[in-house]
């Protein structure tokens, strides 16, 4: 017997890549259904070879759903979530809304997959911040052979990371300064294309934007409260694809050598890193794929026990939609929920 899974959100970005990779990795269905907002009702989407039609989010009964994979923002999700884990739903939700409570598990599967087991509580788990995915997944590994005490990470952020409207933009601009159009920021601000802008998210009292704010606090969640963390964040005119640049600074020696062994062996890493020109992984390369590419290891004579390394994701892929389905396989293959039996 398959199971019941909504896609909320299943017209944006992340949304229609979680059906794309529901598909892709024969996730064991018995039925799928696309939910949008009243506006969207009727909106063709693509699962595999077949196409469906979105239904509203506020009008479905989630009685017969097995799992909610959810996409569709933070007020959305506030909302909608509990409902629908009250409906005996399992919410895998993809927005900032829930990562914070204490009664919520915050997943990566290649970090700390045993927080699942706590789920129940309120029957919804969270997706950390696509920048966070990708970082954790490479520090788990090298943590648990030298204990990380300082991270510090400049990130370069895709525009598909703020949504349609801002792929929409970098296209515009970029056309636009190629036939001498007038170039006119929306939802950026200031000109993304063939420019760099260091701020994502809002700003707080202490000057990081809030996008800094959930690494620092969400690395903490998943990975070891103990660790320090401080970022830049900054959206570059890329259209998918988060690149890092981090800087590790570790309690017990390890040299740049053992921690490339080590991250051969991890899950959901690839290294490659050539010393040479072209050696290592840039995010057009990284799109579509579902590793975390890690290139440029090398050992920091600055601080003591110190790396610097550069991490490469597909942001839409490990950094949401993949990180969403891979928990759905995971509560299925520890046998955390089974299919609802359906009524006759």
């Amino acid at each position: 017997m398959g199971f019941k899974v909504a896609v909320a959100g299943a017209t944006g970005n992340v949304g229609r890549e979680m059906l794309d990779i529901l598909a892709e990795r024969q996730f064991p269905v018995g039925e799928v259904v696309a939910l949008a907002s009243s506006r969207s009702i009727g909106t063709e989407v693509s699962f595999g070879d077949k196409t469906l039609r979105c239904k509203a989010l506020d009008t479905y009964d989630f009685t017969g759903t097995d799992i909610c994979l959810m996409s569709a923002g933070g007020a959305v999700a506030k909302e909608w979530a509990p409902r629908i884990a009250a409906a005996g739903c399992v919410v895998i939700d993809n927005s900032s809304a829930w990562r914070y409570d204490q009664d919520v598990p915050l997943v990566v599967p290649e970090v700390n997959a045993d927080a699942l087991s706590g789920f129940s509580k309120r029957n919804i788990i969270a997706n950390p911040n696509c920048s966070t995915a990708q970082l954790v997944v490479a520090l788990k590994p090298l943590h648990d052979k030298a204990r990380i005490k300082r991270v510090v990470v400049a990130t370069y952020q895709s525009v598909s990371g703020a949504g349609k409207d801002a792929m929409d933009e970098l296209f515009a601009q970029t056309r636009a300064i190629f036939v001498s159009d007038p170039v006119e920021p929306k939802k950026f601000s200031k000109r993304i294309a063939f420019n760099v802008i260091p701020e994502i998210d809002v700003f707080m009292e202490d000057g990081f934007t809030k996008e800094e704010w959930k690494m620092m606090a969400e690395t903490k969640k998943i990975l070891d409260p103990k660790i320090k963390l401080t970022a830049t964040c900054v959206r570059v005119p890329v259209f998918i694809g988060h690149a890092e640049a981090v800087n590790i600074e570790f309690e017990a020696p390890i040299t740049a050598e053992e921690a490339r062994e080590i991250l051969r062996e991890a899950p959901g890493c690839l290294v490659i890193d050539k010393r040479e020109p072209g050696g290592s992984i840039t995010p057009h390369e990284a799109a579509g794929e579902d590793a975390t590419y890690i290139s440029r290891i090398r050992e920091d004579a600055t601080v003591e026990n110190g790396l610097s390394l550069w991490v490469v994701a597909d942001n839409l892929r490990k950094g949401a939609a993949l990180n969403a389905v891979q928990i759905a396989e995971m509560l299925i293959n520890r046998k955390l929920i089974a299919p609802k039996p359906k009524a006759a």
